[in-house]
């Protein structure tokens, strides 16, 4: 199973490939971090984010998209920026008939730390050494698009791949 991590954001929205199975080591194809300036209007950032996610979809073909759930911050603009670039990554997905899941911050630090109340470094940290990296991936949100694929592996299993099956059928996808 191939998915892509999508940790999203309007100013850097981290992308992460992996490739694996359920009790069998995992490998990281690809990370990187899409980055659009603030001084650039939203939809202009926006279009940024689509065509990054589009050629990420077209280049890695993944069978399923795992995007961080988002939650209230206490400023309401990070929030949106984060909504948006959210939605720009599930409609992209979508688009093509691949699965999308959404996983929580919490559920991604127990998956890969034991703890859904990891901080960013020891996350960053289990992601390493999950993946056999040789050095961390950064910024942080390199490595939160990691996590999120491990945790969609982990967790997402058979039943992804046969959500991925039915999806491609449906949209006539080789």
């Amino acid at each position: 199973m191939r998915v892509l991590g999508i940790d999203p954001g309007l100013t850097r929205c981290g992308m992460g490939v992996v490739e694996g199975e359920i009790g069998r080591a995992l490998t990281m194809v690809d990370v990187n971090v899409l980055r659009t300036s603030s001084t650039e209007p939203i939809p202009t950032r926006l279009v940024t984010i689509e065509k990054g996610v589009d050629a990420w979809l077209d280049e890695y073909r993944p069978d399923a998209v795992a995007v961080e759930r988002v939650f209230a911050r206490s400023d309401v603009s990070t929030v949106m920026g984060t909504a948006q670039a959210s939605g720009i990554a599930m409609v992209c997905a979508a688009r093509r008939g691949i699965p999308v899941a959404l996983h929580t911050p919490s559920e991604v630090k127990a998956a890969v730390s034991g703890s859904g109340r990891a901080d960013k470094a020891q996350v960053t940290a289990m992601v390493t050494r999950i993946l056999r990296l040789e050095k961390p991936p950064k910024p942080a949100d390199a490595a939160d698009a990691l996590a999120l694929a491990i945790t969609h592996i982990w967790r997402g299993g058979a039943q992804s791949r046969i959500d991925a099956a039915v999806a491609k059928a449906k949209v006539g996808r080789p």
